[in-house]
């Protein structure tokens, strides 16, 4: 018996020693292979296509230092949960690039080396309430090129991705883009007469051209221009009124050659308005008709949109036609209008399918509460638009992104040039090379219906001059916008096939479901009791109508009784939100406790009542035998 039982030890012993060595062996191998797959929901461990054609193209090793303050409690539980996020991603970073990526992490506390480290690469510590600093950021360097995310917020989660990429992009390939820009407005500032004479200063350039000019190599092109410059990486064509078919050929053509478009069209351009003789000035659009209808797209230069869901105020009061545009609004799975909000006024919409070979992206949409209206009623009294408002049902695109390959918009060539009364002295015609008829290489072209966003008076809240230079508060999104689309489509292509990433939270969806259920309770109850209010005020009118001369300041018995009732009845129903707050947290609580003790509990019951099974069936075999 004896015997028997050393066996059996003996024998567990052996099984649990081959189980230790089977998983190490097993542990051994999955090192070695490498493989592994995300299980995520939103595929939080998986590079896009675009990040993993920029790794594949790092040929000398890259190095990202990554500061994050570790010791101590100073780092909030949010911020150091995004930190073990931002450190999975980097190291599918490093895994992917198969040895060119070196991730370096530091821990800059005060006083430390790692802290001069994190100064030298422009790292921005956050001061938190309690005076204690911390630094969450990265720096990407190779060679002599850095870039550096100074601070890495929750806030761009969805595009910590793109933010990495961009930054390994920039260091790898340093070369500033050369830019064409094209407008019938002054964006480069302009000479007006008589100021040299008052040694005044001239109109200046907006803001988004400045903001340019500092990160790319800016070139002006006149809007009667036959040929688009060989270098030019990226056209930026802003309101382009009266623009010839000979130009848009020369665009058609640039475009075909694989060049990037980003334009700014608009059916209204407030702020280029034309003087008339009535109350009313003429509208000022503009379009590229003629490329338009080439990529399948049409732009109706006669009807801008009104959108009661997404309306804005101007000192006039409500305005149906300046569009104040939020995440609801903006593709919230693009790169380019994630985290981010706009503003546009009198702006046109996209319509049509594209052409065969072209994708379109739709980028900014307005609510199915929308209207086409003509721009002359768009400048009239915003309170007449919504009294005859017509909702149309149909979700309007007011920017869009096409990308893939485009047939030409003159399949007979370049159109025989006629003279132009208001063409420039200064162009010149060049010769030309046999037209292409199709895309020789992948394009990407981004379309905006609006041109008065990107001015000075609508993105921007304030210049003013300060020891000679300028200081400026953005508005909203607007110049975030287009310096986002410009640097895209200027910058490595893969960055253009960048998504959004999901954030990764879990929230307890059944808990909003029951607040939100609470609240709408709680509409219904407050609703119902300003009905009580004003129909008690209504009829302390009517008794206050009826009194009889001389009680001007006395209370009849009537009034006095109606006002007690009311003020019994509010009361009344505020104990009943009191109840129903009440009632809420209990539920809440009850909840959260429910599921605290099924994720303590659950897996180790399945455990034991597992071991006791088994034990069970080990009992009944060795009875049997």
């Amino acid at each position: 018996m004896k015997k028997k039982g050393f066996e059996t030890y003996l024998y567990s012993a052996i099984g649990v020693a081959a189980m230790l060595v089977l998983l190490v062996v097993i542990n051994v191998i999955a090192a070695q292979t490498k493989q592994r797959v995300d299980l995520t929901a939103e595929r939080a461990y998986t590079l896009s296509a675009g990040t993993r054609a920029i790794l594949a193209k790092i040929d000398t090793p890259v190095q990202i230092r990554f500061y994050c303050t570790r010791g101590g409690n100073a780092m909030p539980a949010s911020l150091r949960n995004y930190a073990q996020r931002v450190e999975d991603l980097l190291s599918e970073y490093r895994q992917r690039a198969k040895g060119k990526i070196d991730i370096q992490k530091l821990d800059p506390q005060p006083d430390s080396d790692a802290e001069d480290s994190a100064r030298l690469d422009g790292l921005q510590p956050q001061l938190l309430q309690n005076n204690e600093k911390v630094y969450l950021g990265l720096s990407v360097n190779m060679l002599d090129q850095k870039e550096t995310i100074p601070f890495l917020t929750p806030a761009r989660e969805r595009l910590l991705e793109y933010d990495v990429s961009r930054a390994i992009a920039r260091v790898t390939n340093p070369e500033r883009p050369v830019i064409g820009v094209m407008s019938a407005l002054p964006v480069a500032g302009q000479m007006i007469p008589g100021r040299m004479m008052l040694q005044q200063q001239n109109e200046r350039p907006w803001i988004l051209y400045s903001e340019l000019q500092r990160d790319f190599t800016v070139r002006n092109i006149d809007l009667t221009a036959d040929k688009i410059p060989d270098d030019v990486k990226l056209l930026l064509i802003i309101h382009p009124k009266g623009i010839s078919e000979a130009t848009q050929f020369a665009i058609d053509q640039f475009v075909l050659c694989g060049g990037k478009l980003v334009a700014f069209l608009d059916p209204d351009c407030v702020l280029d308005a034309q003087p008339t003789v009535g109350p009313v000035p003429a509208a000022s659009s503009s379009s590229l008709d003629k490329l338009l209808n080439a990529w399948g797209l049409e732009f109706n230069t006669s009807l801008v949109v009104a959108d009661l869901n997404h309306m804005g105020r101007t000192q006039q009061g409500r305005a149906p036609t300046v569009l104040a545009l939020a995440e609801d609004a903006l593709n919230q799975n693009d790169v380019l209008t994630a985290q981010t909000n706009a503003v546009m006024v009198m702006a046109g919409a996209f319509t049509g399918t594209p052409a065969d070979g072209l994708k379109q992206t739709v980028l900014i949409k307005s609510s199915p509460n929308s209207q086409l209206i003509a721009p002359i009623v768009a400048r009239g009294s915003g309170e007449e638009i919504i009294h005859k408002f017509q909702p149309s049902g149909t979700e309007y695109a007011l920017a869009v992104r096409l990308t893939g390959k485009a047939k030409t918009a003159f399949p007979n060539g370049a159109p025989t040039p006629s003279p132009s009364p208001s063409a420039s002295p200064t162009a010149t015609k060049s010769e030309q090379p046999p037209a292409l008829k199709e895309s020789t290489n992948e394009t990407s072209i981004v379309l905006f219906g609006d041109t008065d966003m990107i001015q000075n008076q609508v993105a921007v809240t304030q210049m003013n001059n300060l020891f000679g230079g300028h200081v400026f508060t953005p508005k909203n999104g607007n110049l975030a916008l287009a310096e986002g689309a410009i640097e895209q489509l200027s910058g490595d292509s893969d960055l253009i096939a960048m998504r959004s990433r999901a954030i990764t939270m879990r929230p307890f969806t059944v808990i909003r479901e029951m607040q939100a259920r609470a609240e709408s309770h709680y509409q219904d109850t407050i609703r119902q009791l300003e009905s009580s209010l004003a129909e008690t005020q209504r009829k302390l009118n009517e008794l206050q109508q009826t009194k009889q001369n001389g009680q001007q300041f006395i209370l009849s018995p009537e009034q006095q009784q109606e006002i007690s009732n009311f003020r019994k009845k509010e009361a009344s129903i505020k104990a009943q939100l009191k109840d129903e707050r009440r009632k809420l947290r209990a539920d809440i609580d009850s909840l959260e406790n429910r599921l605290k003790w099924l994720n303590i509990a659950a897996m180790p019951a399945v455990v034991a009542f597992s071991g006791v099974f088994l034990a069970i069936g080990r009992r009944q075999s060795r009875a049997a035998r």
